[in-house]
């Protein structure tokens, strides 16, 4: 539920109370996944770029490709949760003018860009903080309207003893989505 409102919240605009919904997803770990399920959920139709093969395995109501897939093609509205931190100049370069990029990723370095082209586009960039009361009540709903699935994105569980290994595997295996610790039997 935290991830998802985190996603709805990266989607919902401040200044205008209500979500701007993204023609282009970079990245499809757990958040991206979020970001295209809520998307669809709310009538967008969003291309997401991905460049492990590995996660484009699956059924998905949205269109999965690599960045080189889509080249000569341009974005409105673009959400980067790929956590790389020269993506920026990318995204410009995808941008149609005045568009809007949001930076929802995890970012390790600091964050740079080339001013001239994202000048020329008038680009807008916009940071996404985690969600809040609101964005959990939105994604609760679209839950119980049955049109928002979590279903499939925890992909690993560990024993609480197995803690070391279970954050290890959590942060370092591109297969993991999603880690559980199971606390079950622990007193």
């Amino acid at each position: 539920m935290a991830l998802a409102s985190t996603a709805h919240h990266a989607l919902f605009h401040p200044i205008i109370n209500q979500p701007i919904l993204p023609d282009l997803i970079v990245g499809h770990g757990i958040l991206g996944r979020l970001l295209a399920r809520l998307t669809v959920a709310l009538g967008g139709e969003p291309t997401v770029w991905e460049t492990d093969p590995k996660r484009w395995a699956g059924n998905f109501d949205y269109r999965i490709c690599h960045p080189t897939d889509s080249d000569g093609l341009t974005f409105e509205n673009i959400v980067d949760v790929s956590g790389d931190d020269s993506i920026i100049d990318k995204l410009v370069a995808q941008l149609k003018p005045r568009g809007e990029i949001v930076l929802a990723g995890f970012y390790g370095a600091q964050l740079n860009f080339t001013f001239p082209p994202a000048f020329m586009k008038e680009a807008r960039v916009r940071i996404a903080a985690e969600w809040n009361e609101s964005d959990q009540s939105a994604v609760s709903s679209l839950i119980d309207s049955d049109r928002l699935s979590l279903a499939g994105l925890i992909t690993h569980q560990r024993a609480t003893g197995d803690a070391q290994d279970a954050y290890e595997t959590a942060f370092n295996d591109p297969d993991c989505l999603k880690m559980v610790l199971n606390w079950s039997g622990t007193a």
